[in-house]
């Protein structure tokens, strides 16, 4: 058979753990025996990162930049712990983090709907895509340790000299602090990815934060979103009946559990990191979530929206038997695939990435899944398959 040919390479971003093992059998299963696979390679493994001083995340970043698709393995964000089992020259930042500052824009994350695999909240019939904030706040934070009594300030100094402070707190023993940044500029390019996706797949778009106990950081955001929606969106999303609002991030939780689904939930970066988790857990599993960043300057890369799977890593360099569900993984693939072919305009590879997505929904709803899966799905006897059988038995159908 003659492999589908690519004429501008993606951006491959390798990664750590189970899903590293996980990716290299994805490739030579399901990929490499139809596609002439052009990609530009980075390690962003843990080891390369620090061997580079974390050079290859901004390299691959800038990689995305030039060929505007990337596909992203699951990285490790080393803690304490990870410092000393990788011997680290010091607590490197999130790769995500890194790479979504250079690139901006939104994450949209979105559950894999199976049949057979049915929501733990009852009501839910749609999929809830999150939408979050892919720049700043907590993730580009600056932190310190306060080793005793004295005072915190924010300082900003104008570019003629001029300086204006608000008191944070008085300490008067040992605390922490922190600050953090968001940009207008970023706020707005969020805004508009969250209303013209909205009116891509014609979804209800809500958006929430705390206004009412973050009276500027938060209300910016709110105010940004309303003025372009007024001026840019209003219009457009009446003709498409779908509607636009604001609540506080309280009340759409508790909405969203009342639900039935089906809309966009727009948060800022770390409680859509969080929601994000929620909502592809109560769907099924973490593993069964897309997730890509689009940049208003039209940049894509799709990754997996979960970690890298540490308890099976260390049972497969036992020797023993895993059973990881890969699916979220082959969809970051996928997508990135399908988005390839679209910009080139290469229809085979478009059509490729369709297959393999139904392929790999059509292996789980025969009954044939992973052991997460088969822990929760109403389909009778299921057959557990392990990490390296599922890939297979995928294959098989493709």
């Amino acid at each position: 058979m003659e492999k589908i040919k690519m004429t501008t390479p993606l951006v491959e971003m390798d990664g750590d753990e189970m899903t590293r093992i996980l990716w290299k059998m994805i490739k030579e299963e399901l990929l490499e025996p139809y596609i002439d696979l052009k990609t530009e390679y980075y390690d962003l493994g843990l080891e390369h990162r620090n061997e580079t001083n974390d050079q290859v995340t901004v390299d691959s970043a800038l990689a995305t930049k030039k060929y505007k698709v990337a596909v992203k393995c699951a990285t490790i964000t080393p803690n304490a712990a990870r410092m000393d089992e990788y011997d680290l020259k010091e607590m490197w930042k999130s790769p995500n983090g890194t790479i979504r500052a250079i690139l901006d824009g939104t994450v949209f994350r979105a559950p894999i709907v199976v049949k057979g695999i049915e929501p733990c909240v009852k009501n839910w019939k749609k999929p809830i895509t999150i939408a979050r904030h892919a720049y700043g706040d907590v993730y580009k934070g600056s932190e310190m340790k306060i080793p005793g009594a004295g005072k915190v300030e924010l300082v900003y100094t104008a570019e003629d000299g001029t300086q204006t402070k608000e008191l944070v707190h008085e300490f008067d023993g040992p605390g922490i602090v922190q600050g953090m940044h968001n940009l207008n500029k970023s706020i707005e390019s969020f805004a508009r990815s969250c209303f013209s996706y909205a009116l891509d797949t014609k979804q209800d778009l809500w958006f929430a934060t705390k206004d009412t106990i973050s009276k500027k950081y938060d209300h910016t955001f709110k105010d940004i979103f309303q003025e372009i929606y007024d001026a840019e969106y209003d219009e457009k999303f009446r003709e498409a009946g779908i509607e636009y609002f604001y609540t506080l991030i309280d009340d759409a939780v508790a909405r969203v559990m009342k639900s039935e689904g089906g809309y966009i939930w727009a948060c800022k970066n770390y409680d859509g990191d969080v929601m994000s988790d929620m909502v592809s857990s109560a769907f099924g599993s973490l593993a069964m979530m897309t997730s890509v960043l689009v940049s208003p300057e039209g940049y894509y890369e799709y990754e997996a929206a979960h970690g890298t799977v540490q308890r099976h890593y260390y049972k497969h360099l036992k020797g023993e038997e895993t059973s990881t569900n890969s699916v979220a993984t082959i969809f970051a693939w996928t997508g990135a695939l399908r988005k390839r072919g679209e910009l080139d305009g290469n229809k085979d590879l478009m059509e490729f990435a369709d297959r393999l997505e139904k392929a790999t929904i059509d292996t789980i709803e025969a009954g044939e899944m992973t052991k997460d899966l088969a822990l929760i799905t109403t389909i009778e006897n299921p057959t557990v398959l392990n990490s390296e059988g599922f890939i297979k038995a995928i294959a098989k159908r493709l």
